[in-house]
């Protein structure tokens, strides 16, 4: 997942991805999945009452096909169920993939070629007809089409197939490898393993859709809900969307989702400062208020550290990402190890660590992967320079590259002020660097501009700030895309900005895809990581701390190290 300011086709490949900036939060019970006992802010919460969500982005696009989110979202997991998803719990706990619509999280052939799912019993739409695996087969298909695009793209990826198919919409053909030998059972054929399938079964176009009530481009304005909610006003494109409650929907059919208010009232295209503002007030409707994708700045968190009221409903969390800086080995003097080695040992990562909100928002980072174990996180730090930097083991490794008196290089960075690719960030770095001789100009370009540019072979620069997060808590689709040469794309958006390809890389890449052991394959992700930071192709900077504000009579809050933010499907306000 990419830069969260970007659309990307790994996003969420952070930030369409996907919004979920943020993890592991203290706020919630030791298990969230007991209503009986006290949690969240305070008292024990019942069922009832009007959720208010206060958010900047609107959720536009509000079609399963459509979204690209991890672990199936926050507010679209409300209405739209999956044949898996994340477990709602705190932390680390909240990391596991667990079943939604299916009974299990899905029976692999002995190669992982083949992943057999069975539904669940007594599974019902709003209108009390009966989800099948063949509406969850046409919900797959129908995120092929191009009037549908912009859903996460391993399904196109992975299925036999699935590169060449166009959707049912042309000529009405279906997706020979996704089978439904009976109501309940659906069978998907991929042209490799794939042991991480039950994560991918999490996104949003595992969702089922009956064809008979597909109404195309126009289902988004009142997709039918599989979940505890229904929508019942989708305005603005997103910007205003009112949920109530299902009927249909059976908490004994789902463990995962609490569903305690009987209606979730979703108002966007709000100023953060705004959103913060009245968070903070929490008056009127305001105290039941939340926040999915607002996170309190430098300035607002030092104001808030100041109130204990205040503070006790600020919500901690760690999503998957890292910040660090990209080289393009194919761009002097970055093709020399020791000029990428040199700048490795030269950054400062506390005044990068301030630059980006100060130790609160940011925690330094030596490892590309998250320091999270779900990632398989393996502590290292191949160029140990302390957390100021090595200014003289810099100068000393320049010297061997041939440059005694220093050099110069330029430096790009998106001018948006995110606190991770921002000006903040580069001035910091140039400041360091400058200690060891390196002279660092800036190049800062628009958000757009810079995305269009560090992303493209074409116009990648030798050197720039960039960041990567995860559509879901593995090594997988975080590693993979940066340091896979076959993921190199030459004509559209690359993120393999160093153009690695390895062929032992590449070949421990499929290895690891072959395990449906997600903690051996976690450790093996960990290793890779290890030995493919030794090139110096990045330097890790920093990882993002989130930390959100929520109103005054929100219950029950949990935040788990797969979004990082509050979970909406476990909150109550009584």
């Amino acid at each position: 997942m990419r830069q969260p300011s970007v659309i990307s086709r790994r996003v969420a490949a952070a930030a369409v991805v996907l919004v979920v900036v943020g993890g592991a939060a203290a706020c919630g019970p030791a298990d969230s999945k007991d209503a009986d006992g006290d949690s969240g802010a305070a008292g024990k919460p019942h069922k009832g009452g009007t959720l208010t969500v206060l958010n900047s982005s609107p959720q536009e696009d509000f079609d399963p096909a459509r979204l690209y989110t991890s672990g199936g979202g926050n507010v679209p997991s409300l209405v739209f169920r999956t044949l898996t998803t994340r477990n709602r719990e705190d932390g680390a706990a909240g990391a596991k993939v667990v079943p939604d619509l299916a009974t299990d999280l899905g029976t692999p052939s002995k190669d992982a070629t083949v992943w057999t799912y069975t539904l669940k019993d007594g599974l019902k739409y709003e209108d009390g007809s009966a989800i099948t695996s063949a509406d969850v087969k046409y919900g797959i298909e129908r995120s092929f089409a191009a009037e549908l695009s912009g859903g996460a793209p391993y399904l196109r990826d992975w299925l036999v197939g699935g590169a060449d198919y166009e959707g049912p919409y042309k000529g009405g053909k279906g997706l020979d490898s996704i089978e439904t030998p009976d109501a309940k059972t659906i069978v998907f054929h991929l042209v490799k393993p794939e042991g991480e399938f039950p994560y991918l079964a999490t996104q949003t176009q595992t969702t089922p859709v009956p064809k008979a009530k597909d109404t195309g481009t126009t289902y988004e304005e009142h997709p039918l809900s599989s979940g505890p909610y229904k929508v019942v006003k989708n305005e603005g494109d997103g910007e205003r969307l009112v949920l109530e409650r299902n009927p249909h929907w059976s908490q004994a059919t789902d463990e995962e989702r609490k569903a305690y208010p009987d209606r979730i009232d979703v108002r966007s295209g709000l100023d953060s400062a705004v959103i913060n503002q009245r968070l903070s007030a929490s008056q009127g409707a305001d105290a039941a208020a939340v926040t999915t994708d607002t996170n309190l700045g430098p300035a607002e968190l030092a104001k808030v550290a100041g109130d204990k009221k205040l503070s006790a409903r600020v919500g901690t969390g760690h999503f998957g990402y890292t910040n660090y800086i990209a080289f393009n080995p194919k761009v002097k003097p970055f093709d020399d190890p020791k000029v990428r080695q040199a700048i490795s040992y030269a950054v400062d990562r506390s005044s990068v660590v301030n630059a980006a909100g100060g130790s609160a928002l940011a925690e330094p980072a030596t490892t590309f992967l998250p320091n999270q174990k779900s990632f398989g996180y393996t502590p290292y730090d191949a160029f140990p320079a302390g957390r100021t930097g090595d200014p003289a083991k810099a100068k000393e490794l320049l010297k061997e590259a041939g440059y005694p008196n220093g050099l110069t290089v330029t430096l790009t960075h998106n001018n948006e002020k995110n606190f991770a690719t921002s000006p903040e960030i580069a001035t910091a770095l140039q400041e360091a660097l400058k200690k060891a001789g390196i002279t660092v100009k800036l190049q800062g370009l628009e958000d757009n501009a810079y995305s269009d540019t560090v992303y493209d072979i074409k116009s990648e620069p030798g050197f720039f700030l960039g960041g990567w997060g995860a559509d879901w808590p593995s090594g997988g689709p975080f590693f993979a895309p940066v340091f896979d040469g076959r993921q190199i794309v030459k004509s559209g958006y690359n993120f393999n900005s160093a153009q690695l390809d390895d062929p032992a890389v590449n070949k421990e890449i499929d290895e690891i895809n072959k395990l449906t052991d997600l903690s051996a394959a976690a450790e093996r992700w960990g290793a890779l990581d290890k030995k493919v930071g030794e090139q110096a192709l990045t330097v890790p900077l920093f990882h993002p701390v989130y930390k959100r504000l929520y109103g005054k009579s929100v219950k029950n809050v949990v935040i788990s190290d797969w979004t990082g933010v509050l979970d909406i499907s476990q909150v109550a306000v009584k």
